[in-house]
């Protein structure tokens, strides 16, 4: 294990991160991203063992070892960013070569090592699967560019260069490796786009574009929720990378470039659901806090808008907990969280998100957006008369009211409010792929059994009705 101290010097080993124009040349001092560091090195020393040196990560110990799902999922709640996308990517590598029927064996020792590595050295991985991919409406073969999906460009004995780019990358620019797979399915003749692998972030020939939706204004009281946890998103470009052998756990294999996508697609949407269950408490107690500010709780509108947010909330925790519990062990030693409960309640979830949020706006009324800064209210002339408007009554001071409605703002309705709606709808892919996964692993047959049954209709369709 390493200290966060550690960690901000591991970060200078030579990699090429941009931002707003300008290459980075010390990333942990940099203004508006060594924030970020900050978090990441933050939780680094919140897991640091000084009497345990030589042991793991919990939550990274677990997911080499499968461990309880149940027990993992607190303790990835109390983690960064950065932890839970290593413990995706060591998941979702274990449960793609579990799945495989005919991995090579020596994939299936890559990957066992790199996942005991991320494990043992306390890095973190970020998780590289989207491509640039062109013109959406044609597959790699096809595209006017080939490098529209990242590919490999040639082999060696030594291992394969690769070319192309991944897009919408968590964290890219603070971690130490990059796991690299197929965005989707891929067919013969498209073997060099069947390529994973892991890429180190300072590896030449990598370039990270970063963007932020972090705050950067200098008086964070008026970004309550944006202050505590926006990472920054990478464009990778991989500029002709040198992979060696040991790194690669799929290269030109077509049949089986689907099974990283399916499996990281889980790991996501489970990571995504506890983020979305917890947005969602937070979101009913915003609503109910910012009603009793207002003095009108006990307005039959507001009552119902806060009864369906408990109710999302609610369906959304249940989910979660029923992925978990429903969980199967793999022949790889891992708890697998259930396909069905997992998308459809990933899906329930983006797709009420926004009525959630226009119901805690409703109740928050016009002020969320136009109140002024916690800097006015320090003013010695103007201060005091907002704090006095601001108030109601034994409700809430005018103080008090003024931050709740930024932190609603903050979530809501600015800059990290955008990105959080965004992350709802597309984290772990797109809500489409979630009714397919869904539809694939319903036990439609099952239901069909038991509608036949129920209505005594024959197993047969030809079969005649006894009435």
């Amino acid at each position: 294990m390493i200290t966060g101290k550690q960690y901000r010097k591991s970060l200078d080993d030579g990699r090429a991160v941009y931002f707003e124009g300008q290459r980075v040349n010390a990333l942990a001092d940099h203004p508006v991203l060594g924030k970020a560091v900050d978090l990441i090195a933050d939780g680094y020393d919140r897991w640091f063992d000084e009497s345990n040196q030589a042991g793991a990560n919990p939550v990274l110990g677990a997911a080499a070892t499968g461990g309880d799902l149940a027990g993992v999922l607190p303790l990835l709640d109390e983690a960064d960013a950065l932890v839970n996308l290593t413990y995706q990517s060591i998941m979702c590598l274990l449960t793609a070569s579990g799945r495989s029927k005919s991995q090579r064996a020596e994939y299936s020792e890559r990957i066992g090592a790199f996942a005991a590595r991320l494990s043992e050295e306390d890095l973190r991985c970020a998780l590289c699967i989207t491509d640039g991919k062109g013109d959406r409406g044609l597959p790699p073969l096809m595209q006017p560019d080939p490098d529209a999906y990242t590919r490999v460009v040639s082999r060696s004995a030594e291992g394969v260069v690769i070319r192309g780019s991944k897009l919408h990358i968590t964290a890219g620019p603070l971690a130490h490796e990059f796991l690299v797979m197929p965005t989707k399915a891929m067919k013969p003749g498209e073997e060099d786009y069947a390529i994973c692998c892991a890429v180190p972030v300072g590896a030449p020939g990598v370039k990270v574009v970063a963007r932020t939706s972090a705050s950067q204004a200098a008086d964070q009281r008026h970004h309550p929720f944006s202050k505590h946890g926006i990472y920054p998103e990478g464009f990778v470009i991989f500029d002709d990378v040198f992979v060696p052998n040991e790194r690669i756990f799929l290269d030109g294999e077509v049949g089986q470039a689907a099974l990283f996508a399916h499996a990281l697609g889980l790991w996501e949407r489970l990571k995504a659901l506890t983020l979305m269950a917890d947005d969602a408490d937070t979101l009913v107690g915003l609503a109910q806090l910012v009603a009793e500010a207002n003095g009108l709780t006990k307005v039959a509108h507001i009552r119902e808008k806060i009864n369906d947010m408990v109710i999302y909330a609610t369906l959304i925790r249940a989910g979660l907990l029923s992925a978990v519990a429903t969980a199967k062990t793999s022949d790889r030693g891992i708890g697998i969280p259930d396909e069905t409960f997992t998308n459809v309640t990933k899906f329930y979830a983006a797709d009420n998100y926004s009525t959630m949020v226009r119901n805690l706006q409703d109740i928050a009324g016009g002020s969320l957006v136009t109140a002024p800064t916690m800097a006015d209210l320090d003013n010695p002339e103007v201060g005091p008369l907002i704090e006095k408007y601001m108030a109601t009554g034994a409700q809430a001071g005018g103080r008090y009211r003024t931050y709740l409605l930024h932190a609603i703002r903050d979530m809501t309705a600015d800059a990290a409010g955008g990105h959080t709606a965004a992350i709802q709808l597309h984290a772990g892919g797109g809500m489409y792929a979630q009714r397919i996964v869904a539809r694939k692993h319903y036990d439609i047959e099952g239901a069909k059994r038991k509608a036949r049954q129920r209505v005594g209709l024959p197993d047969v369709t030809t079969d005649p009705i006894d009435f």
